[in-house]
Formats: structure tokens, sequence, C-alpha cells
């Protein structure tokens, strides 16, 4: 879930994901964390999962200028640069690396309840392109148990 994590002064538990984004590539859509993970998480008030985002620019061979530093709760991250991809339960993806939209003080509720509402879309159009699979498949089986067997 996390490339480090520690226990604040306060007994307060941070995990903390680690993602560099070099800037001049177009496209950057990094994983953030699966949805049912990040749920259990926060079932504990004194969880934080925190994104730790670097964007840099390549100088030389062996150097880099660091551009932007972010260093915040998932839930400062508006969902404005956020999406849900299609892996396990889902994965908050980060949609655009070149577009980090941070809501500073943002309400852990309110992320949570804006997670649920964009799922309660996710999962429907998720379930529709499974049907979509499996009648694709019954062709193809179809197509398999019409033809002869070539090594017998």
């Amino acid at each position: 879930m996390a490339d480090l994590a520690f226990t604040d002064q306060k007994d307060l538990y941070y995990v903390v994901d680690v993602k560099t984004h070099r800037l001049e590539t177009e496209f950057n859509m990094p994983n953030l964390t699966s949805v049912e993970r990040l749920a259990r998480f926060y079932e504990d008030d004194t969880n934080y999962f925190v994104v730790l985002m670097v964007a840099y620019n390549v100088v030389s061979a062996v150097s880099i200028h660091v551009e932007k530093v972010y260093f915040v709760p998932i839930e400062f991250l508006s969902w404005d640069c956020l999406t849900i991809g299609a892996l396990g339960w889902g994965q908050i993806q980060i949609a655009n690396a070149n577009n980090i939209v941070v809501n500073h003080g943002y309400s852990r509720k309110k992320w949570m309840l804006k997670l649920c509402d964009a799922l309660f879309e996710f999962y429907p159009r998720e379930i529709e392109k499974v049907r979509d699979r499996i009648e694709y498949f019954k062709k193809v089986k179809k197509r398999w148990e019409e033809k002869q067997d070539i090594w017998k």
C-alpha cells in the first residue's frame, strides 16, 4: 500500500506512497491504492494515506531539477484529477500527473462519500464490460467446438 510508514507524536499513523513524475513525458496515470484497501484502512480515523509526488525535469545524465513536490493525504486530492481504474476492486489513479488539483483541508468524510459515488458509477460500467466479454467468449467457444481437432 505504501513505500514508507510512520507514527507521529499524537499516535497518528501515516502510510506514504511515493510517486515520481518526469514532466517531459506526456502520459502519466499512476495507481495510488485499491479502493477496498483504502476503505478498510480508513475505518480507523487515526490512519492517513499520504501521497508524496515529486515532479521533476531531467537536466543531464546525472542531474534532475525538482519542480514541484506534493505531500498530501489522498483526501486532499480533488476528484477532478482522480479516476478509478479496473484492477481488482478498483484502483484510485491520478488521471493525469500533469494536472494535480489539491484541496488543502478537504473533509475526509466528503471525499470518501465522493469515492463511493464514483464507485456507484464505475461498477455498473464494469458489469456491462464483463457481460460483453462473456458474450464474446461464448462465440469463441462455439467456433472452437465446431472446429476439427488438427492434432488427431
